[in-house]
């Protein structure tokens, strides 16, 4: 297995992200996992209707907000606070393509955003996210 495959599921992965080419559409060498959060009404429309345009956020500014697993437990407290019955979806980044584009939003990080549907063939994995006492529970493997 190779560096790339190792660190795939891991904080490791943030020292190959050093391979972005800011010159050539931002575009990550390491093909990882990034995460959607969809509260359970969006995730279940997603489901029945095999695709989404993603939530109404996603809807306003034009392309569907991923987080890296860096970045998953920052936009839960900033988007989600308080809020039960979310899904926390997995995709590999590769899957999704050149419409995958990594942009600079918050804190001037780059984070992932699609530019098209979302398939649900494309989804990698999905748990429930419940809410603790102390905010979102993320799965262990996660973080």
């Amino acid at each position: 297995m190779d560096n790339c495959h190792r660190a795939r599921h891991s904080a490791d992965c943030a020292a190959l992200l050093s391979g972005i080419d800011h010159f050539a559409g931002i575009r990550h060498f390491c093909p990882m996992l990034i995460y959607k959060i969809f509260r359970r009404p969006e995730w279940d429309a997603f489901k029945a209707a095999g695709r989404t345009l993603g939530a109404p956020v996603d809807l306003a500014d034009g392309f569907i907000h991923f987080s890296t697993a860096q970045q998953v437990v920052e936009t839960a407290a900033k988007h989600f606070t308080g809020q039960s019955d979310l899904v926390l979806v997995a995709f590999s980044s590769d899957a999704l393509g050149a419409a995958l584009k990594w942009e600079v939003s918050r804190g001037g990080a780059l984070f992932p955003h699609l530019y098209r549907p979302l398939e649900l063939a494309e989804v990698v994995w999905d748990k429930s996210l419940p809410l603790g006492a102390a905010g979102h529970i993320f799965p262990e493997d996660l973080l």
